[in-house]
């Protein structure tokens, strides 16, 4: 299968956004969580690899609900957690969040990307995407989980973040700068086709319309973002 260029280059300039304020990621231990069709390994190599699924070429193969009781990676090890659009998957992100801190290093980050729900956004994933969005939810967890990938809720990681109720829960472990919640991009995401298709748009017409959509999402988030990146930082 041909590569998707422009998806690369999308998820190139997510990972320049995650880590933007760590300047020499080669030299820290950073774990992904859900690396299953990540390309973040291709682009930092040093980066360590996991998945719930074993496809033969990861590092650690667990259930990441159980993160606290995995021992091959040792208590307060790692210097980052990152996972992208992996929290709405899961049976309860608080609860997984509040475990993960404990095999971070004091003053060591998570750094998650998930859809944002802007008035662009909100009529994409309800109406054109496959996953469930459901903001009727009264508590910060999926109502039911059928396996690791067909289980979701999009709105999930947004409702945690933006309900302060439910962030709360997060503050006794990591400390949240609301600065640190940073819109990434509008349509660009779509425009390459995702995961599962390729739209055929040369390169050097998407990347100028990249660096557009950028900027608008940040400019006027409520009303275009469709992604956002978060970093919690452990106390």
């Amino acid at each position: 299968m041909a590569v998707n260029r422009n998806l690369l280059f999308w998820y190139r300039e997510l990972y320049r956004e995650q880590f933007r304020d760590i300047p020499e990621i080669g030299r820290l231990t950073v774990l992904e969580i859900g690396s299953g069709v990540s390309p973040l390994h291709q682009i930092h190599p040093t980066v360590l690899t996991s998945d719930v699924l074993d496809l033969g070429y990861l590092d650690y193969v667990f259930d990441c609900h159980a993160i606290d009781q995995f021992e091959p990676i040792a208590d307060r090890s790692l210097d980052v957690i990152t996972l992208t659009n992996v929290l709405h998957h899961l049976k309860s992100p608080i609860e997984f969040l509040n475990k993960a801190a404990s095999k971070l290093k004091p003053r060591g980050l998570v750094i998650a990307t998930e859809p944002y729900f802007s008035a662009f956004s909100t009529l994409i994933y309800k109406y054109l995407h496959h996953e469930e969005v459901d903001f009727s939810i009264e508590k910060p967890e999926l109502s039911e989980v059928r396996g690791p990938l067909s289980s979701a809720n999009g709105a999930l990681p947004w409702m945690i973040f933006e309900r302060p109720e439910w962030r709360r829960q997060l503050e006794q472990v990591f400390d949240f700068d609301y600065s640190e919640f940073r819109p990434f991009t509008s349509i660009s995401y779509f425009a390459t086709g995702g995961i599962s298709r390729r739209i055929p748009l040369p390169g050097g017409m998407y990347r100028p319309l990249f660096a557009i959509d950028l900027q608008l999402s940040r400019l006027v988030p409520r009303l275009l973002a469709s992604f956002f990146t978060i970093k919690l930082t452990k106390k």
